[in-house]
């Protein structure tokens, strides 16, 4: 989430320089507990030695520049870069993406 803020805030500040104005950019994220401690400003026993890349998620949430919300593993889009999938959750994967198989008999 940390490396995927900072490209977001990046790029917010290229489309400030361009004039475009933007709403806040929704971070998708499939694990529940770390949406749970970059929303919680509150620092429990079990939160003590988290890592910097935490307070920087945080910071911008605080900030209103990105919202967090969960999506299931199965739905996660980007896993049909980084996982290796089943027939039918790459199939399901790549007709949300709108990606065509070009060698596919007509």
């Amino acid at each position: 989430m940390a490396a995927a803020t900072c490209e977001i805030i990046w790029l917010r500040c290229l489309f400030k320089d361009l004039q475009v104005c933007l709403k806040p950019i929704t971070l998708f994220c499939d694990n529940q507990a770390a949406l749970h401690i970059a929303a919680n400003p509150v620092y429990h026993e079990r939160t003590k030695h988290i890592e910097i890349d935490c307070h920087v998620v945080r910071e911008k949430i605080q900030a209103g520049q990105i919202v967090t919300q969960f999506v299931p593993s199965h739905l996660q889009l980007a896993y049909i870069f980084t996982k290796a999938l089943g027939g039918d959750n790459f199939k399901k994967l790549t007709s949300k993406l709108n990606i065509l198989n070009i060698h596919a008999p007509t």
